[in-house]
């Protein structure tokens, strides 16, 4: 069989993949235009394009499964390699989504060639979505807030305007007003946000006066890097839980606004503890956690319906300088003497004037022993671009879920802030 065949078999599968899920969701009319398609792992329980009881392989016919299984490695491994080459940007990087969706075979060789956004810079299966992003760049993306639903969505691409149908929905977000506090529920898709549900992936949670905020992950993050002399201890609310329970959302950073009481002029100036990103991942040969894969705890999670979501929180008891959080603050503006207002150089990603618009750099200590040119990267930069449209670039050690669970902190009200 020549390559040119195998190529053109594999776009019929993939055509046929997108018909079955097209009638799957019409007959659930569940179907949205900003629904995710981006492939769920395979022990993760987030599933977008398959049904719960569905495998990926088990949405081929017998034949077509085996057919395709008994393809020979090593020439299935150079197509996927070609695929993932080609294929840079969404929505034609379904392409390599696709693959991962024949079978189990294709499925753990796509993951084998798929590299991190660290690596590559490109944002695939939905683990990316916790994963740091490039070293050497950023991914930019913009949010679009709804004010009648009050729901906040972020997509991969440099506009609405610019990206059209190239932009791609990552995540997005409900806010809640509570009686105590403002919680914003964050998930893969734009039309469910339980916290029952598979496709959620964490929460902000607000103090009353708006000034604090909580940054709640929803499932058991990955802390490789911590070293064997450090212990964590847990503290946790209301009574102790396995420290696998699907219900528990687990505290990674919290966000400080600092009050303004003399009301002085200037942007809102806030302080991010990253509680889980080292201060060394900034350093020269450092890195940051990386999960490969979701915690599989959906039995649990089904088993917990009802129950009020317990809140883990992880600390450090090693002193160890590099085993510090990584803090993040202001990057200092500068006054304009003829616009007679503050400024900050977002290279044209900003083009309106907002209170809410900021500029993230690591803060650190000169015994953390990190360069001036690092202190001086824009780790993370929000800033208004139309009504209610922003825009929002993320680099490492960041991932896009964090990033984007730190802008939507400036969405709240802040009237002590400002």
């Amino acid at each position: 069989m020549s390559f040119k065949s195998i190529v053109r078999e594999i776009k019929e599968m993939k055509e046929g993949i997108g018909n079955m899920y097209r009638k799957r969701v019409e007959a659930k009319n569940m179907y949205r235009h900003g629904k995710s398609h981006i492939a769920p792992e395979c022990s993760s329980p987030i599933s977008l394009s398959l049904s719960p009881t569905e495998t990926p392989s088990s949405s081929l016919s017998p034949s077509s499964q085996s057919k395709w299984a008994n393809l020979p490695p090593e020439l299935l491994l150079d197509i996927i390699q070609r695929v993932e080459a080609s294929e840079t940007s969404w929505p034609s990087r379904r392409a390599i989504v696709a693959c991962a969706l024949v079978c189990r075979l294709w499925r753990e060789i796509t993951k084998s060639v798929v590299k991190t956004p660290e690596q590559c810079g490109w944002i695939t299966f939905p683990i990316s979505l916790k994963q740091p992003g490039p070293r050497d760049n950023t991914i930019q993306c913009f949010i679009k807030r709804e004010r009648v639903s009050s729901t906040y969505s972020l997509y991969l691409g440099l506009s609405p305007a610019l990206s059209g149908d190239m932009s791609k929905l990552l995540l997005a977000a409900k806010k809640i007003r509570r009686a105590t506090c403002t919680e914003f529920l964050i998930s893969l898709v734009s039309n469910d946000f339980s916290q029952a549900s598979n496709t959620y992936i964490g929460k902000l949670r607000s103090n009353f006066l708006g000034t604090k905020f909580t940054i709640l992950d929803g499932h058991l993050p990955h802390d490789s890097s911590l070293p064997l002399s450090c212990k964590l201890h847990q503290k946790v609310h209301r009574k102790q839980v396995h420290p696998r329970a699907a219900s528990a959302n687990f505290k990674v950073a919290t966000v400080s606004y600092e009050l303004n009481v003399l009301r002085t002029r200037g942007p809102r100036r806030m302080r991010c503890t990253m509680h889980l990103i080292p201060i060394s991942s900034v350093q020269e040969g450092g890195t940051a956690p990386t999960p490969m894969e979701f915690s599989n705890c959906r039995n649990e999670r089904e088993s917990s319906k009802g129950k009020k979501p317990e809140v883990v929180e992880f600390g450090s008891t090693c002193s160890d300088f590099a085993r510090e959080p990584l803090i993040l603050k202001n990057k200092a503006p500068r006054w304009h003497e003829q616009l007679q207002c503050w400024c900050l150089n977002f290279k044209g990603r900003v083009t309106v004037a907002s209170v809410k618009n900021f500029q993230l750099v690591a803060a650190a200590e000169p015994c953390h022993n990190v360069s001036a040119a690092e202190q001086e990267k824009v780790i993370l930069q929000f800033g208004k671009i139309g009504k209610d449209i922003f825009t929002m670039d993320f680099r490492y050690p960041l991932s896009a879920f964090q990033a984007f669970a730190i802008c939507l902190s400036s969405f709240d009200t802040k009237p002590a802030c400002e």
